[in-house]
């Protein structure tokens, strides 16, 4: 049912796959709804919001891209620093673009930090649309407050909430950076149930979990090679893979592996030449159609990132977890936890223990078992169309 007949919905994100991907159905099914959409994001991810029918609004961004990972430092300030900068410098853009044509709903993404603002300017309602792991009952105790003690008492930690507080005030918002970061006023959490942490404390008056948004493959998107007995599939995302010696640490553990088709993905910034000889049964590429493949594929080698978790849990692929930064390390956790992976940390990469890691996986009736039970569960729990129907009575 269609709450509002051609509500103006406003959508905003950043131009990161990992923050834009998980939406894209959910703005296709409004459309598809007879919602008119506008999707507030940088020039590079235009056309991949174009065509869900949602029409671009397209503003200049100053952070760092998938393109320059790097650029994002080393430290815990330089991660978090670059997106109120960013959001200082959108906000008027925004606000310009959007002047005349106010929309009767803002959807954001838990990074688009003018888009709270904007709709607290407006008087419209605001719904994240959560994309990894959501904050807990004790979160703040148990995590965040030791996370950021010592960021807090340096003298740029202290710049940096100061000016966030400023900033806020400014736009008669009277919340802590903190808190206006992670809890908003209602959130769609686009990730399955199981891979929350302390699930049974999450406020799910604010928080509602309806499971992985993504379109299944096309049929023919890929197909496993003749004669492939068994498929590995192997990638660390998009951000996190100038890790040149990984790709030749799996080269050596599954080249040449009896029975066994590896697909390789490096992504761009990895010179395949730097691999040396590759054996025949595995192909390497810069990207690859993951969910297709994972269709196929009996074992994941991943960087445990919230969208390629789920892909792994939705099809059921038992997973080595080799996290690289962030939410990853907490995501392989959970899915050791859950029975259908392992935890292996960069450090601890050996060919030995990665290709004794996915034998191990592969071989054990009780992770199969284990993985399908999983997949049935996520496939209960609504995904895109309940999204949709959950945002529509914001609408109402």
């Amino acid at each position: 049912m269609i709450a509002t007949p051609r509500s103006h919905i406003a959508m905003f994100s950043i131009a990161a796959h990992g923050h834009v991907n998980p939406s894209l159905d959910v703005i296709r099914e409004l459309v598809d709804r007879g919602h008119r959409v506008s999707y507030a994001i940088p020039a590079a991810f235009a056309e991949k919001v174009a065509a869900t029918g949602a029409t671009p609004v397209v503003y200049g961004s100053t952070l760092p891209t998938d393109d320059d990972p790097d650029a994002w430092g080393t430290e815990l300030i330089d991660n978090i620093e670059p997106f109120l900068d960013d959001a200082v410098q959108a906000l008027p853009q925004l606000a310009a673009a959007f002047d005349g044509d106010r929309p009767d709903l803002v959807l954001h993404d838990i990074t688009a930090y003018p888009a709270r603002v904007l709709a607290h300017t407006w008087g419209v309602p605001a719904v994240s649309l959560w994309p990894n792991l959501v904050p807990w009952d004790g979160y703040e105790e148990e995590v965040a407050g030791p996370m950021y003690a010592e960021l807090k008492a340096s003298p740029r930690g202290k710049e940096y909430y100061a000016r966030f507080e400023s900033w806020l005030t400014s736009h008669g918002i009277d919340l802590r950076p903190d808190l206006f970061v992670a809890r908003p006023r209602r959130g769609l959490v686009l990730i399955p149930k199981v891979l929350q942490p302390h699930a049974d404390r999450v406020d799910e008056g604010v928080f509602t979990f309806v499971g992985s948004c993504r379109s299944e493959p096309g049929p023919g998107e890929w197909r496993r090679p003749a004669g492939a007995e068994r498929l590995l599939l192997i990638s660390l995302g998009s951000s996190f893979t100038k890790r040149p010696a990984f790709y030749r640490d799996c080269v050596e553990a599954f080249g040449g592996l009896d029975g066994w088709h590896v697909v390789l993905q490096i992504g761009g910034f990895v010179d395949p030449a730097e691999l040396g000889d590759v054996p025949d049964n595995i192909e390497v590429h810069p990207w690859v159609p993951q969910q297709a493949i994972l269709r196929e594929a009996d074992a994941f080698v991943t960087h445990a990132g919230a969208g390629g978790s789920q892909e792994g849990l939705a099809t059921a692929t038992p997973m080595v977890a080799v996290p690289q930064a962030v939410d990853q390390f907490g995501n392989a956790d959970v899915l050791q936890s859950l029975g259908v992976a392992r935890h292996l940390s960069m450090e601890d990469v050996t060919p030995g223990r990665l290709r004794e890691a996915v034998l191990a996986l592969v071989g054990d009736p009780e992770v199969a078992r284990r993985a399908r039970e999983i997949a049935e569960g996520m496939a209960r729990e609504g995904g895109t169309k309940r999204a949709a129907d959950l945002i529509e009575a914001e609408l109402a």
